[in-house]
């Protein structure tokens, strides 16, 4: 099954002469890259959901919490190991 994980967005950089938004996203404690190009106007300190290394919604802040707590207890954040695999590599 895939999911989507909820994480905060604590910083956002351009890559590829600015053709690309890259952001640090905060998953709970662990810091990971999603590509914000399904979310050009993502800021800072926005609530994400993120499938393979890609943003793709806004959530509030409860509703992310709360998302992320029973992914938490059904032992559903496995994926946040894998998805480095997917992200562009920084040049």
């Amino acid at each position: 099954m895939c999911l989507a994980i909820p994480g905060k967005i604590k910083s956002i950089e351009t890559l590829h002469n600015g053709l690309v938004r890259m952001a640090k996203v905060s998953f709970g404690g662990i810091t990971k890259e999603a590509s914000l190009e399904m979310l050009p106007d993502a800021e800072v300190d926005d609530y994400v959901l993120v499938h393979v290394g890609v943003a793709i919604s806004k959530v509030d802040e409860e509703e992310a919490k709360k998302t992320f707590s029973y992914l938490e207890e059904i032992g559903e954040l496995g994926e946040l190991e894998d998805v480095d695999e997917y992200l562009p590599k920084n040049e």
